[in-house]
């Protein structure tokens, strides 16, 4: 295979073009938000466990919705189903930015994610497909852009309109990406229904008593892991919602097994290759998203930086993220997807050990040339891991593939960020102990504490962040077992002659 069969044609990079516009939007409206809760709480008079909904209703309805994708582009086509969710989510972002209450602005964000969970997934359909599987790697590269920059750029962005501008306007952005999206959709975007694994001109009824297992079993156990987050600790009731989601989504794997046309084809992870890839997106989320919380906090409670600085501070992620994402496509492409994730999972590692030794006074050259390194790592890292998953898989079964390895992503994702926020919180707690009262709800009561107090206990919280940064490295290095198991898989693929297979874009 030349060098011509990996590069991506000028139709292909159109379509990507269109999905990277709806990704940023869905994506970055996840992070901005959160910058701006103590604004909507103190302008909209609802205290912080009312308005905490706002982020949490949208992430809810955004899980939800993700398993009913691969069904919907099979029966409407990708570019219907895309343009339809942008412009819902642009329609709702309108309604947010005019919000009258708490409850008004929860109920337009529900219906925000509704539509932008169905924005990611359907666009990395159409492109997988019209890419074949030799491209993935510079395809997923492309993906990922939006990905690994949006909880960078999130809260500097997010900081800037609150500081200069409106809280509406965190909203209103949305709306010139959307219809910049819609317009680049109808004249880029092919046509036609997705093929499926019945057929592109077959319809196939929706998995109804799938739908009603596996959309509540992913709600529910990402509201309990976003609860135990969000707590610092684990409660009665998270585990009752953590344990009744998956219940649920037990019951959905025992139904698929049986079903034709299962919502998600659970059979696929009987391929060792998707099987290890889906593995190493589920830790490889769990380590991202769960860095992502704790890296910026580190910065705010440990040396008392604004969100706004904070968020400049983590901007030599991106850089690196960037010159990673771009190496790695052609690399995963050429070589295999487990072998680059090995090589960026051991630089993350590298970037990750200075965060386990941070203290008070730790230079800013320092922790910013560690965040760069972190970047380049998590470059080789998301996305080479998605890009081997699809490339294991025929045509027909990427829109039933991409809802699993989406919800496998945000599951980890919940799960690292859980896990990270209950070991701070602990170790906040145990770090300020004595210093005050209010002192005792951790990350919470640090920020209640006096300046004279905060400087008193500015080494031991800094302790408390290398301490989390140690469970950070260890999620990282868990992730390591599944890359190599994708890696010998790969392996053995390459040495086995395969059929070929096509890589046209999607008729219509």
């Amino acid at each position: 295979m030349n060098e011509d069969d990996h590069k991506l044609t000028p139709e292909i990079r159109a379509v990507a073009i269109v999905v990277i516009a709806g990704a940023i939007m869905s994506i970055l409206d996840t992070t901005i938000v959160n910058v701006a809760l103590e604004t909507l709480s103190r302008d909209l008079h609802a205290d912080l466990s009312t308005i905490q909904w706002v982020s949490t209703g949208y992430l809810l309805a955004l899980a939800t919705v993700i398993p009913l994708t691969g069904w919907a582009a099979e029966q409407f086509g990708p570019k219907r189903v895309w343009m339809t969710a942008v412009a819902a989510f642009a329609l709702s972002s309108a309604l947010c930015g005019l919000a009258w209450s708490a409850e008004s602005l929860i109920c337009f964000r529900v219906i925000q994610g509704l539509a932008g969970g169905m924005i990611m997934p359907v666009g990395m359909i159409t492109l997988v497909q019209a890419a074949g599987p030799s491209r993935m790697g510079r395809v997923m590269s492309v993906v990922g852009v939006p990905m690994l920059l949006a909880p960078v750029i999130g809260p500097v962005l997010g900081g800037l309109i609150v500081e200069h501008l409106s809280w509406r306007w965190i909203f209103y952005v949305n709306l010139p990406v959307g219809v910049l999206g819609l317009t680049l959709a109808a004249r880029l975007l092919p046509g036609g229904r997705a093929e499926g694994r019945a057929g592109a001109d077959v319809r196939t009824k929706l998995d109804w008593r799938g739908l009603t297992m596996l959309s509540p079993g992913v709600a529910l156990l990402v509201f309990g892991l976003s609860e135990t987050g969000s707590h610092g600790s684990v409660h009665a009731t998270d585990v009752v919602w953590m344990a009744a989601g998956l219940a649920l989504i037990a019951g959905f794997v025992v139904h698929a097994l049986h079903t034709e046309h299962p919502l998600v084809d659970i059979r696929l992870v009987r391929k060792r290759g998707f099987a290890a890839a889906s593995a190493t997106t589920f830790f490889v989320g769990s380590a991202l998203f769960g860095a992502m919380l704790i890296l910026p906090l580190y910065f705010q409670v440990a040396r008392g930086e604004s969100p706004l600085h904070a968020g400049l501070l983590m901007a030599p992620q991106g850089l690196g993220a960037g010159i990673g994402m771009r190496l790695s496509g052609r690399m995963t492409d050429r070589i295999g997807g487990g072998r680059v994730v090995i090589f960026g999972l051991i630089v993350l590692l590298v970037g990750t050990l200075p965060f386990t030794m941070v203290s008070a006074t730790t230079s800013y050259w320092l922790l910013g040339f560690a965040v760069a390194v972190r970047g380049v790592g998590l470059g080789f890292t998301m996305m080479p891991a998605m890009a081997a998953a699809y490339a294991t898989l025929e045509r027909n079964q990427v829109p039933r593939a991409t809802p699993m390895l989406n919800v496998v992503q945000r599951i980890g994702g919940s799960l690292g960020t859980a896990v990270l926020a209950v070991v701070l919180q602990q170790q906040l707690i145990s770090a300020v102990a004595g210093v005050g009262a209010r002192a005792g709800a951790g990350l919470a009561g640090v920020g209640t504490l006096p300046p004279a107090a905060r400087a008193r206990v500015a080494e031991p919280v800094a302790s408390a962040f290398a301490h989390t940064y140690w469970w950070s490295f260890a999620l990282t290095a868990v992730a390591l077992v599944p890359a190599a198991i994708l890696a010998i898989a790969e392996r053995g693929a390459r040495r086995t002659p395969a059929p070929a297979q096509a890589s046209a874009p999607i008729p219509g």
